[in-house]
């Protein structure tokens, strides 16, 4: 597998401010290590598995990674979200789900009736390659 495009510190905090803009919520990072530890989870499992790994697990971990650690003081749920959204984007690969599935897997992801077995199985059942 060739190596995937990652999301860099920047891109999350842009998103994460864009979400608050757009969304209303406290500005601010809690802990900005939180958020460098949940975006290096999927290159780490991507250098782990030695690139035997799919697009939408990587994804799954990048929404379980955020929504797990609360990096930011309000919007991690919309956070993780666009993150692996756009991860899956960059990544030519995109997620099927209505708006009311996605809603109802990240409230779950972030109430912890889902786990991250569970969201990657999720997430590998609704994604698809986008033909480049």
């Amino acid at each position: 597998m060739v190596e995937p495009i990652w999301i860099l510190l920047e891109v999350a905090a842009a998103a994460h401010r864009r979400q608050l803009a757009e969304h209303g919520g406290v500005s601010g990072t809690r802990d900005v290590g939180l958020l460098i530890s949940a975006l290096n989870r999927p290159l780490n499992t991507f250098q782990d598995a030695k690139g035997a790994v799919s697009i939408p697990k990587l994804a799954a971990i990048y929404a379980f990674g955020i929504s797990k650690n609360h990096p930011f003081l309000d919007g991690n749920k919309r956070t993780s979200l666009v993150i692996s959204l756009m991860f899956l984007r960059i990544n030519h690969c995109q997620n099927l789900s209505s708006q009311e599935e996605l809603f109802q897997v990240f409230t779950e992801l972030s109430d912890g009736s889902m786990g991250e077995v569970d969201l990657i199985s999720w997430f590998e059942s609704s994604s698809h390659s986008i033909p480049i």
